[in-house]
């Protein structure tokens, strides 16, 4: 039985990385809004004491950094993050390759690899220190329903039900989202018939700060740098290939495992010498037909599901997240309501372009690059020439790894006139 109703500008459903980047934006963005963050676990329990041998891992881009740093939570976050100095490409049985270098682009870094339970941790001790944000969990949402004004959201948490009335409601519940579901919203599922290998491995000779990207006739290798420093001997593994193949090597000894990386990633790293805990994911791409309704906004992997070895998803997420508050601060400023759909469509027309050009990246990175196609072959060889030796192609790539959107968000952040929900 319902016991009470809850009235909020903007509720966020789910708690995640994204979920939590969002409320953390919003509320410090838009100070006169009351903000809530529903998540199904208890995130006062969020303790990011996972093994480090075992811990899963996201590649956060240059731009998404400006973001953390603006909100002040980088500071706490960077001592466990180690900076991506270089991002080496190549194609397994062909000496062509490309090497993009932070120092040619005068960055500090490319990006930085950080232990997703480490930035959890950090995200969730930030969410108390807002006053205009109330995080309630462990909840969960039975029903979610449209009315005149927003949404109504039926919740559950261990103190009772309870309605949470809200004039726009943010859908932030992962790739297979409960509630986009439950609201009819139709997805499309292009299965790319891989399965991803996520573990850490450790090796014989420093990583120097380079993440791989290495690709085969049976998928991509990804190997991003972990462990704090350029001397570190340990990387976040993501390895692609068909489900049966992946699970076998998911079951097999550490020491098969071990010999059959060594064979498919060669000996840049000296010695494969240790594997951590493996897991084995399906891939595909699921990208939701409707990202906004009147009162309604999908992000993260609820709106765009992308294949992991790219390590685009957080990022672009993290850019739909400032794209939006910056849009709902526009709307505060001219006493609009969030919910407002043509407000919410200037959203989501700003981040159209970023969207399909990152998703489209993604897919046709994968595709290219893990068929045993013999036209294709030639053709991924071909492209990495051109990586090599033709700047534009090359520039195009880096832009796409810095995920520079992030600068540009700070800078508008900053030019806002005083008092118009411009605490950014």
């Amino acid at each position: 039985m319902t016991t009470s109703v809850e009235q909020a500008d903007i509720a966020i459903v789910g708690g995640g990385m994204v979920g939590a980047s969002l409320a953390l934006l919003l509320a410090q963005a838009l100070p006169q809004w009351r903000i809530l963050l529903v998540e199904a676990r208890s995130l006062a329990e969020e303790t990011g004491s996972v093994a480090p041998a075992d811990a899963r891992s996201s590649a956060i881009a240059y731009g998404s950094v400006e973001i953390l740093e603006h909100l002040g939570i980088w500071r706490a976050i960077a001592p466990q993050a180690t900076p991506i100095l270089q991002v080496h490409v190549s194609d397994r049985g062909h000496l062509a390759g490309s090497l993009i270098d932070a120092a040619s682009e005068q960055v500090p870094a490319l990006g930085y690899v950080v232990a997703n339970a480490h930035l959890g941790q950090q995200l969730a001790q930030a969410l108390s220190n807002r006053p205009n944000l109330r995080v309630v969990s462990p909840a969960r949402v039975l029903g979610c329903q449209p009315k005149a004004g927003g949404f109504d959201l039926q919740l559950e948490s261990p103190s009772g039900q309870q309605t949470l009335s809200a004039r726009l409601t943010v859908i932030a519940d992962g790739g297979d989202s409960p509630l986009r579901r439950q609201l009819g919203i139709a997805v499309r599922v292009s299965d790319y018939g891989q399965s991803a290998i996520i573990a850490n491995v450790e090796f014989a000779e420093p990583h120097a700060g380079v993440a791989y990207e290495r690709f085969t006739a049976q998928g991509p290798v990804a190997l991003l740098p972990l462990g704090g420093s350029a001397a570190a001997r340990r990387s976040a593994l993501i390895w692609t290939l068909p489900p049966a193949r992946a699970q076998q090597l998911v079951e097999a000894p550490e020491a098969e495992f071990l010999t059959e990386l060594q064979q498919v990633f060669g000996f840049r790293l000296g010695r494969f010498t240790r594997v951590g805990q493996r897991q084995a994911f399906p891939l595909r791409l699921t990208l939701a037909e409707e990202q906004v309704r009147a009162g309604l906004v999908l992000v993260g992997n609820a709106a765009h599901f992308l294949h992991p070895v790219a390590g685009q998803g957080f990022n672009l997420a993290l850019r739909d997240c400032a794209a939006l508050t910056q849009i709902l601060c526009e709307a505060a400023a001219n006493g609009q309501s969030p919910g407002d759909l043509k407000l919410l469509n200037n959203y989501l027309e700003s981040q159209t372009l970023d969207q399909q050009l990152t998703t489209g990246f993604s897919d046709r990175l994968v595709r290219l690059f893990s068929s045993s196609s013999l036209p294709l072959i030639a053709l991924r060889h071909l492209g990495l020439i051109s990586l090599a030796l033709v700047p534009p192609l090359k520039k195009m790539l880096t832009r796409q790894t810095l995920g520079q959107a992030g600068r540009a968000y700070v800078a508008a952040s900053q030019s806002r006139p005083a008092g118009r929900g411009n605490s950014l």
